[in-house]
């Protein structure tokens, strides 16, 4: 028989042994909740991630936008830059009439006129010629063969009112 501290201790045992067993329990139903928290997080970084991916794509898509309608506004300011260059090459003969020497007329125009020419030329080129490519734009870009055609159309207007300036009649 066993003598009662012995049988004491076993009691102590086996209740520690209980209480083992349901902390056990305990830790092992949190380590289930933990594990269940861990998978949704991980779900939610999935998600997430691709949103991300999908939120820097279209700012690389915008940002290409934005680059060709840049280029296009700097087209314009050529284009622009050289009708004004053109009106006042022409206009340089009638305003400069009478004050200044018919030299200097032939040459502001002249010049004027020529500098309208390679705003043409320089339009199409800045156009056509960009450097790196942006990536895939929404936007669609200007047909390159219209924008010669049009800018050489201009450049020929250019030289026609060149060759006016030099050969046509001065003064009324």
């Amino acid at each position: 028989m066993s003598t009662p501290p012995v049988e004491e201790k076993l009691t102590r045992s086996a209740e520690h042994a209980k209480e083992a067993a349901v902390q056990t329990q305990e830790a092992a139903e949190n380590t289930q909740e933990a594990a269940e928290q861990t998978q949704a997080a991980a779900k939610t970084t999935a998600k997430a991630t691709v949103q991300l991916k999908d939120s820097a794509d279209r700012r690389t898509e915008l940002a290409a936008n934005r680059t060709v309608f840049a280029a296009e506004r700097t087209y314009a300011a050529w284009v622009r830059t050289g009708l004004a260059s053109l009106a006042s090459g022409i206009g340089a003969q009638k305003l400069l009439e009478g004050v200044v020497p018919f030299w200097m007329i032939m040459s502001t125009g002249s010049v004027l006129v020529l500098f309208s020419a390679f705003c043409f030329a320089a339009a199409v080129w800045r156009q056509i010629f960009t450097g790196a490519q942006p990536p895939h734009p929404d936007v669609r870009q200007l047909a390159p063969a219209m924008l010669v055609l049009f800018n050489g159309f201009l450049a020929l207007v250019s030289l026609a009112a060149l060759f006016g300036l030099w050969f046509g009649k001065m003064g009324g």
